[in-house]
């Protein structure tokens, strides 16, 4: 199965690297190879994570500070999100 990363989960996944990177940057390198390896493993089993806070997405605890937020359909899994633990997820409504 694809995993496809969306945009936002790109964007959440740089700013991540970004953060770590200032203080650390192989520790930055480190993270992004744990992000890429629940990627990959997603591929082979996309049923992985818990089902989600959000209806219809999966939740997939990569360290144990971040998670990813997924969707699966037929034929691809969607990164939809990478948010850290201490986020409030799902975000509230104003």
């Amino acid at each position: 199965m694809q995993v496809f990363w969306g945009r936002q989960a790109e964007l959440d996944r740089e700013d991540v690297f970004a953060y770590i990177a200032d203080d650390n940057p192989a520790a930055a390198v480190r993270m992004d190879e744990l992000f890429s390896a629940a990627g990959a493993r997603l591929a082979e089993h996309p049923r992985l994570g818990k089902p989600g806070l959000v209806g219809g997405t999966r939740e997939l605890i990569v360290h144990e500070n971040y998670r990813l937020v997924y969707e699966v359909d037929d034929e691809a899994v969607w990164i939809l999100t990478l948010v850290h633990v201490a986020r409030m997820w799902p975000p509230r409504q104003a």
